[in-house]
Order: structure tokens, then sequence, then C-alpha cells
């Protein structure tokens, strides 16, 4: 079976006014004061239904259901509906017979909200008729629908801006710190607390205390490491010919020479 064989069903209003309404004398539109709103002609349920492309306006008794008249839209805005230029509510339908006899009524809903879902159902499946159609033109001739041209016009350019990729650089004026030199020993003082020697005896030659020799004196270099002074052979002296008589006791008295192990010359 063909798909315009299938009826659908839009919208419903269970209340409806239907009214004789008189002859159009100009072109100025329909009034729906200047019919007697007061007296309908006839109410009922009013039912929009689809078959295909075209839409059925129909009036129906609310009880039984039997067709008062039926009202074919084969387009929406058209002549077979049409509203009123006083008011939302009303609107002028032709409809028509089996036997090809048409007339012009009017219709009205006693709420807007009803006047409004009328319209809109008529809008909607009026839309839906014209993309249909455009689906239809595309699929039978492909190479006549619109294409997308990504493609540079003759001249045309195309301008990318990469100033958040980069790092900002320094502002004018701004002082750049250098790296530290790695070349060559720097000399600094030692950090408070260390404790370096700060005795450095001559070239081949050690410091006694109490008969220990002292350790090499060192240097602080770059960094924090310590290196010793440079040695030279040892010379052949000793440490009673470096301090001369000064190891000797000037007194008699035992309390005047130093003690053995303490590590202190007594003078």
């Amino acid at each position: 079976m063909e798909e315009s064989e299938y009826e659908s069903v839009l919208c419903v209003k269970p209340e409806v006014h239907v009214y004789r309404i008189p002859p159009r004398a100009n072109n100025r539109g329909y009034r729906a004061s200047e019919w007697q709103l007061a007296q309908p002609w006839w109410s009922g349920r009013l039912r929009i239904t689809a078959k295909g492309q075209v839409a059925y306006i129909k009036l129906e008794d609310r009880t039984s259901g039997e067709l008062f008249a039926q009202a074919p839209v084969d387009q929406f805005p058209g002549t077979a509906v049409e509203s009123v230029t006083d008011s939302s509510r009303y609107f002028v339908v032709r409809i028509e017979d089996g036997n090809g006899r048409r007339a012009f009524i009017g219709i009205g809903f006693g709420d807007r909200g009803d006047a409004f879902d009328f319209n809109v159902a008529l809008q909607d499946h009026f839309k839906w008729v014209k993309q249909q159609s455009e689906f239809a033109k595309q699929a039978q001739n492909p190479d006549e629908g619109p294409k997308l041209d990504l493609g540079f016009k003759e001249g045309q350019t195309i301008k990318i801006n990469i100033a958040n990729m980069r790092k900002k650089e320094a502002a004018p004026g701004t002082p750049r710190t250098r790296p530290a030199s790695t070349g060559g020993l720097n000399l600094l003082p030692p950090p408070p607390g260390s404790k370096t020697s700060t005795l450095i005896p001559p070239p081949g030659e050690q410091l006694s205390f109490g008969g220990s020799a002292a350790q090499p004196a060192v240097i602080s270099v770059s960094g924090g490491a310590t290196e010793p002074w440079p040695q030279s052979k040892p010379a052949a002296t000793t440490t009673a010919d470096i301090w001369g008589d000064f190891t000797k006791s000037t007194g008699s008295s035992s309390s005047n020479q130093s003690q053995p192990g303490t590590g202190w010359v007594q003078f």
C-alpha cells in the first residue's frame, strides 16, 4: 500500500463553533465582529488529519462522531483557510462535499490556546511537505544540489594569529639574570659556621701541636668543595728546629712542662 493511503491525526479539539458568514464585499478581509457570534450555526468536535500531502479539517459530532463538514487543505496559508482581521480565535474555512460543491463558513474557538494549536498543526504539516519535496528533488538530481566549496577564491588569503603560541618577551629595560660562570675557580668566603683552617703554613712545612702533625690547610672553591693547598716536597727539618728553644722548659718546676697528649704548648 502506498503512503498516501494512510491517514494520520494531527490535532483534535473537543469544541468548535461554526458560523454562517456574509459574502465578502471587498478585499479588506473577513471580520468576525460581523458574524452572529452569540448564535453559532453548529457546535461540535474538530479533527485535523493528513493523508499524503493534503490535510483535512473535519467537523464531527462530539458524541457520535458523525461527519458534519470537511475542508481539504492543500496549501497553508491559502484560500482554504484564512484568518480574520479582528481576532486570533476565528477563521474562515472552505468546505467541500463529494459532489464538487464548495462553501465558506466561519469557525471559532472559545480558548485562544485551541486556536493556536489549530494554526500550528497546519503550519507543521506543510513544512514537512515542503521538506519532503526538496528531498525528492535532490534524490532525482543529486548533481543539481548545492555543493560546498571550500577552496580559496582568486586573491583570497587567510591570516593565522599565532601570538598566543609564542612566549612573551620581557619588557624593555627589564634586567635579565645571567647564569653563573662555570669556568675557573671562584674563591668565595666560607659560609657562616663552616669549619675551615685559617692557618696556612709555608710550602713544605707543617705545624706541630703537642707532637702531632697538623692536617694540610684547605681552600674553598666554588660549589662548596674543598681542595688541599699544593704541597711541595718536604724539607729535611725537624719540628724542634722550627720552634727552637721554645720547646724546652725555662724553669725547673715540672708544672711548666707541657702535659703529654694535651696538644698545648706551655710558655
